[in-house]
């Protein structure tokens, strides 16, 4: 059951490729922005990292202003569609941590290589599964049903974050439970 803990002490957050020229294709993409914002305003107040990526920012843009801003250092640009790239591995492993959420774009394929890279290197991996999207809902439903297969949990924005929290009563409660009403 440890692979379902999510610690304060050892969760990180990957944000993957959610960009300029890539979410206006997106299915449900502005709705996923939306969650995706909350979570990472939420893990801003938690004091908690967040390491993001943009796939080929030349052809696909930056990653959007409202997003980039509320993350804690810079984008690591890439090429290769899973995100594990050396420059993520390094950081991830000089985190210290375990837990590793997954968000991004697009599910099928970034997100689906980075998890599968990352289960193998033995993290314990969280899909959000509502911070995530693709093009079409059938790619979606297919990667997430992979990613389950594979090992990783399948879970959702406020389920992470009240997980995180673990008790009501604190000031760090009031502050999440304002941001997802």
């Amino acid at each position: 059951m440890k692979k379902y803990d999510l610690e304060k002490d050892n969760t990180l957050l990957l944000m993957i490729d959610i960009q300029e020229r890539l979410v206006p294709a997106m299915n449900n993409g502005e709705k996923v922005v939306e969650n995706v914002k909350t979570l990472l305003t939420a893990f801003k107040e938690l004091n908690l990292p967040v390491i993001h990526t943009e796939q080929y920012p030349k052809g696909l843009g930056k990653t959007l202003p409202d997003l980039s801003e509320l993350t804690n250092i810079g984008a690591f640009e890439k090429t290769q569609f899973s995100a594990y790239t050396e420059d993520i591995k390094s950081s991830i492993f000089k985190s210290g941590k375990n837990n590793i959420l997954v968000i991004g774009m697009e599910t099928h394929v970034c997100v689906y290589q980075t998890v599968r890279s990352l289960l193998k290197a033995e993290y314990n991996v969280f899909v959000v599964r509502d911070c995530v999207a693709s093009r079409t809902e059938e790619n979606y439903e297919n990667a997430l049903d992979m990613m389950k297969d594979m090992g990783a949990v399948i879970t959702n924005m406020e389920t992470v974050l009240f997980d995180i929290l673990k008790k009501a009563g604190t000031p760090e409660f009031k502050i999440i439970s304002n941001l997802i009403k």
